[in-house]
């Protein structure tokens, strides 16, 4: 009743938004959720939705929330964009930034006072600079004056704000043990540890900041692995059960964890480290059914996979595998040519047909089995109307040849024989039918 009453109280907080809204909304911010009354995952947001609205409010944000259905305003909702539902938006003026995380309270709040403050946050002091540090676990900073290098962060900073945040900060601002091979820099600190941006081995300042937003081992889901597929890196997965305490799960997570760490120098513009609880996403990823625990490498962008041709024991061998990888000597396997897509095809339909009578065989029964029946009895019916056909023609056949049988003129004696056998046969048959008559008389 309590939960009840905080998610219908949040409601208050979250206005529902009409045409108006285009004319109005110019001099606020709005974090808006398009939706669709008859969305399943619109109706599973709302009472998210709700607390975001109340937990802003009390947060005394800037931000408005609200909500527009986009099929009763489609016009509005396709203007700025909506292709799908529910999407999240935050308007900031003539800009209209997208929301691509998980669909939790903290995140979204997360993102709307990200995207909400300033685009550059300066870092006036070392405390506040440790302060942001403790806060975030990847922070991008540039340190400098003017320079065609801040014009570029800046431009950048616009486009990937609504992932990670961006700050300047003097020199004299970092930590003492930072060192700067020259000024002006962009670096990331994360990982305990800090890097700089060099444009020669990095190349654009963009592909490297959205390579680095992650850190080096990540806990990865199906969202995290999406999102790794922009950043063009190959993902090394433990693939474990988080419940299971047993010494290979805890081994096989240690050893990518020691890569990750270890070997950052060597692998970090390459790879991707991390491990994923459980194998039903990586199973449907690959179309195969792999055996926990297992380390596989996947390629996001080409949806190729790679698994070791023999036992990891220890990090020497994850390494040499990984080198296997990068020399062209491992094995890839999947990909996206035209028989893995049949196969796709025939996994994901099979999947289905499987989910749908695990979850209803009622419902799954009737979803199949109708259009089978149908299909069955179309095919019944053509199959019968060939032979029909058959038959007729057939029929028809004989009618002919009979027709001919009787119009054909034979010899005269066969005429004369035929008019004898006829009448032969009517006279005895007059006969039959009156002993027939004169026995009923009797």
């Amino acid at each position: 009743a309590v939960v009840a009453h905080v998610v219908a109280s949040g409601a208050g907080f979250v206005e529902d938004l009409d045409e108006s809204f285009k004319e109005n909304r110019k001099d606020d911010i709005w974090l808006v959720d398009f939706y669709a009354p008859w969305c399943g995952h619109c109706k599973k947001l709302e009472p998210v939705w709700n607390e975001v609205g109340m937990e802003i409010k009390n947060m005394g944000s800037p931000v408005k929330v609200g909500k527009m259905d986009a099929t009763s305003f489609s016009s509005i909702a396709s203007e700025f964009g909506v292709r799908g539902y529910p999407t999240i938006k935050l308007l900031k003026g003539d800009l209209a930034y997208n929301y691509r995380g998980p669909r939790t309270k903290d995140d979204i709040i997360e993102f709307a006072n990200r995207v909400a403050g300033p685009l550059i946050r300066p870092l006036p002091s070392q405390h506040m600079f440790e302060h942001v540090q403790k806060r975030h676990r990847v922070l991008f900073v540039y340190v400098g004056g003017e320079s065609p290098l801040k014009e570029k962060y800046i431009e950048v900073a616009s486009e990937l704000i609504v992932y990670t945040y961006f700050f300047s900060a003097s020199e004299d601002v970092l930590p003492e043990y930072v060192t700067l091979p020259e000024l002006p820099a962009v670096v990331v600190f994360k990982d305990g540890t800090y890097f700089v941006y060099d444009e020669y081995e990095d190349g654009d300042l963009s592909s490297w900041i959205n390579r680095e937003r992650f850190q080096g081992y990540l806990n990865v889901d199906g969202f995290t692995l999406y999102e790794l597929g922009d950043t063009g890196k190959l993902v090394a997965i433990a693939v474990i059960d988080d419940k299971n305490s047993s010494v290979e799960h805890t081994r096989l997570k240690s050893i990518i964890q020691e890569v990750a760490r270890d070997y950052r120098d060597h692998f970090h513009r390459d790879f991707q480290f991390g491990h994923m609880d459980g194998n039903d996403y990586i199973n449907s990823l690959l179309m195969d059914d792999l055996t926990i625990p297992t380390i596989v490498v996947l390629n996001t962008s080409n949806q190729q996979y790679f698994l070791p041709d023999r036992h990891i024991e220890n990090t020497e061998d994850m390494v040499q595998f990984i080198n296997n990888i990068l020399d062209g000597t491992a094995e890839a396997q999947g990909g996206d040519g035209l028989l893995q897509r049949i196969k796709r095809i025939i996994y994901d339909a099979k999947s289905t047909v499987v989910s749908v009578f695990k979850s209803s065989p009622l419902l799954g029964c009737f979803l199949f089995g109708l259009p089978l029946g149908v299909i069955s009895i179309m095919c019944y019916g053509i199959c019968t109307a060939d032979t029909d056909g058959g038959v007729d023609e057939h029929e028809a056949a004989k009618k002919e040849n009979s027709d001919r049988e009787l119009t054909d003129e034979g010899s005269e004696e066969e005429q004369e024989e035929e008019k004898n056998g006829k009448y032969t046969e009517l006279s005895d048959g007059e006969l039959k039918q009156k002993d027939i008559v004169e026995k009923k008389k009797d």
